[in-house]
C-alpha cells in the first residue's frame, strides 16, 4: 500500500520532501508531478526499483529511460554535450523537453539504449521535482507514467492511487500538471530530430 502526500506545487513542504527522499533511498518507487504530466521514478543505481517500474509500465529493454536533473551541471556528468548542444540545452531548460544524448560512463549500462548507448535527459520546471532533486543530490531515474495499452499519461493523483497503490511506495499529489508528455528531441545526430511532439514547442528543433 503506497503512501500519499499532498505537496504544495509552489512551496513544497520540506518535511514531506525529506520523507519522500527517504522512501527513494530505501528502494522506493514513487510517482510525482512534473511540468508535463506525472512521472514514475526511483534512485539511479537501484536495479530492483527500476525493474519494478519496467513491470508496472511493461517496458522492454529497448526503452530509453530519462534522468531527471536539477540543472545543466548534472547533464554534463551523465551525457556527452558539445558546445552547440549546450547552447540549445541552456536555452530550453528548464522546460517540458526530454533530450536524447550520448551517455557517459556514469550512466549504468542497463539504463542506456542497448544499441545506441544513449540516455534521455530532462530538467523540469516544477518546484516539487526541484526540491526532491536538491534533497536527493543526484538525478532521478524516471519515465512518464503511461500505463500499458494507453497512449496518454496519467493526470489525476486520485486515479493513480486507485490504480497503482499496491505497486508503488509513494504517490505525490502536486495538483494538475497537464495531460501531455514532454517533447522528445534526439540530439545525437548532425541536427536535432524531434521524435515525439508533446508539451514543449517543437518548432525550434525542426528544420525548414
Amino acid at each position: 500500500m503506497s503512501q500519499f502526500f499532498h505537496i504544495h506545487p509552489e512551496t513544497p513542504q520540506k518535511r514531506l520532501i525529506n520523507q519522500a527522499v527517504g522512501i527513494l533511498r530505501k528502494g522506493g518507487v514513487i510517482v510525482y508531478p512534473t511540468d508535463s504530466a506525472y512521472a514514475i521514478g526511483c534512485q539511479l543505481d537501484d536495479k530492483q526499483a527500476a525493474d519494478r517500474i519496467k513491470r508496472i509500465r511493461r517496458l522492454d529493454d529497448k526503452h530509453n529511460f530519462t534522468l531527471m536533473c536539477r540543472d545543466l551541471s548534472d547533464i554534463g556528468t551523465y551525457a556527452k554535450v558539445d558546445n552547440t548542444q549546450y547552447r540549445l540545452l541552456k536555452t530550453f531548460t528548464p522546460g517540458p523537453y526530454t533530450f536524447i544524448l550520448d551517455a557517459t560512463s556514469e550512466v549504468p549500462r542497463r539504463l542506456q539504449h542497448p544499441k545506441r548507448r544513449t540516455i534521455g535527459i530532462r530538467v523540469p520546471d516544477n518546484a516539487i521535482v526541484q526540491a526532491l532533486l536538491e534533497e536527493l543530490g543526484e538525478p532521478l531515474m524516471s519515465s512518464t507514467l503511461i500505463l500499458p495499452g494507453e497512449t496518454d499519461p496519467m493526470t489525476d493523483s486520485e486515479h493513480i492511487r486507485d490504480t497503482l497503490e499496491h505497486e508503488l511506495d509513494l504517490i505525490i499529489d502536486g495538483g494538475f500538471c497537464g495531460p501531455e508528455a514532454t517533447t522528445v528531441v534526439n540530439m545525437c545526430g548532425p541536427v536535432p530530430e524531434v521524435t515525439r511532439v508533446g508539451k514543449g514547442d517543437p518548432a525550434p528543433f525542426q528544420q525548414d
